[in-house]
């Protein structure tokens, strides 16, 4: 059994752009997300998250605080979700998992008025959705069309 890291979620600075932007995603993954470099970062009320192991980044996602969280959540304190990845390279080593799992304590330190993170998640994404709910998502039972079928809509109250 392989040994996992610790992880760290920290907010998004030019300090890790060179190695965000080698992040690498097989078709049947990218597909569902976005890779690092594919993301516009410069709206007021989105937050670039960075999750680290041993201070290199390992992965990657988005908060939106935006009206875009209207769309899954009539919670006025809710945050959306988007864009989580895992570079492949570092893919199988937990970190997906423990970073889902520190999210609940970041969001609070953090966006101390937000009480639910929501996201959406690909029917076809079994992989992702199995993680969802190991951490605690809530399948509300919504369904929304995405630009490649049925999404699923996930609460994380906290």
């Amino acid at each position: 059994m392989q040994k996992t890291a610790n992880i760290e979620l920290v907010h998004f600075s030019e300090d890790y752009v060179e190695q965000l932007h080698s992040f690498e995603l097989p078709e049947d993954q990218h597909q569902f997300t976005a890779l690092p470099k594919e993301i516009s970062i410069e709206m007021v009320g989105q937050y670039p998250i960075v999750i680290l192991s041993d201070l290199v980044p390992v992965g990657f996602f988005v908060l939106h605080a935006t009206d875009r969280v209207k769309e899954y959540s009539t919670n006025p304190n809710a945050m959306l979700l988007t864009a989580l990845s895992i570079d492949h390279q570092q893919q199988g080593k937990g970190y997906a998992k423990k970073a889902m799992f520190a999210l609940a304590d970041f969001v609070k330190q953090h966006f101390n008025e937000c009480n639910e993170v929501v996201l959406v998640v690909n029917h076809k994404n079994i992989a992702a959705q199995h993680l969802y709910h190991k951490v605690g998502f809530i399948d509300n039972g919504e369904r929304r069309m995405g630009p490649i079928g049925e999404q699923i809509v996930m609460q994380l109250p906290l």
